[in-house]
């Protein structure tokens, strides 16, 4: 796709129904959106690579309730339990269900590789976002406001 629209622009070029300028600032749009290079090529720094979504958390007025409906309708197991808590086992991710008074989403989590909560907590700062550090669990905003929060790829770390 990306070699036809390099090959249609400079055939527009060369049959005088676009200038050198518009030929130029063509190409120059193509590469900025290629996979293979610009802002949305694999050779931009990240701070971060997800390997996975570790887990999502929600908050729920009436835990036994969706307890129930998440094992029933998706097959997901009890892990563990207590009175304010759930967490659900599906694949190699969980939920967690948090008891409260407003339905939302409480967090949700990615697995990172080489995850460290004082050297996340660095990279963080670093691009101007001040996390929220809980013990070995590390949690910030995304630009619209839901908590993120970072976990190993490694099962135990």
């Amino acid at each position: 796709m990306i070699l036809n629209q390099i090959e249609a622009s400079v055939e527009q070029f060369i049959s005088g129904r676009i200038s050198r300028r518009e030929l130029i600032s063509t190409l120059t749009g193509i590469a900025a959106v290629s996979p293979f290079g610009g802002a949305q090529g694999p050779t931009r720094e990240t701070s971060f690579e997800a390997l996975s979504l570790n887990h999502i958390a929600l908050t729920v007025t009436d835990l036994d309730r969706s307890r129930e409906f998440y094992v029933k309708t998706l097959g997901m197991t009890v892990n563990r339990s207590s009175p304010n808590s759930c967490f659900l086992d599906f694949g190699d991710s969980f939920l967690a269900l948090f008891r409260g008074n407003n339905p939302r989403m409480h967090h949700y989590c990615y697995s990172v590789r080489d995850y460290g909560v004082e050297q996340a907590a660095r990279k963080l700062r670093s691009i101007g976002i001040e996390p929220r550090i809980e013990g070995n669990r590390i949690y910030f905003p995304d630009p619209d406001g839901l908590t993120v929060q970072l976990a190993s790829a490694s099962p135990g770390a």
